[in-house]
């Protein structure tokens, strides 16, 4: 366990720099891509098969990377120059509860269906995108 996941940070680490300079040329796009392709990982990482396991960590890798670059690229791009330490804070508040909240309900549907919790993984995942669509079409307006 303790060499995949430091696989898995490594993954981390190259995939911040891809998705970071993506961001630089196309903006949210680059996020979207990243949540999409990461959002896949617990069903490969809660399989029986050893293959899809490393799989699902190179995808937690990614979404891993996008967010510790990309996300704080775009608070920094929402907020305005003289409010940033309050942005900053605000999101990573709320960023910290979310994964909390998650995390907790996350161990709860392990412990009653891992089924659920795969699911649950994806689905919320996955609806993050359409809350970076309507950001993107929004910072996209002259």
């Amino acid at each position: 366990i303790p060499l995949i996941y430091a696989g898995a940070m490594g993954v981390d680490a190259l995939s911040a720099l891809f998705f970071g300079r993506l961001y630089d040329r196309k903006g949210l796009p680059a996020l979207m891509i990243a949540v999409t392709v990461s959002s896949f990982f617990a069903p490969l990482a809660f399989s029986a098969n050893g293959g899809m396991i490393l799989a699902g960590m190179v995808l937690w890798g990614i979404g891993m990377g996008a967010i510790e670059s990309v996300v704080r690229a775009v608070v920094a791009n929402m907020v305005p120059r003289n409010r940033r330490g309050t942005g900053y804070g605000i999101f990573n508040g709320a960023f910290g509860l979310a994964w909390f909240a998650g995390s907790a309900l996350m161990g709860f549907l392990y412990d009653f269906s891992l089924t659920a919790l795969i699911v649950f993984s994806v689905a919320v995942q996955l609806a993050s995108l359409p809350i970076l669509f309507l950001a993107h079409r929004q910072s996209s307006r002259p």
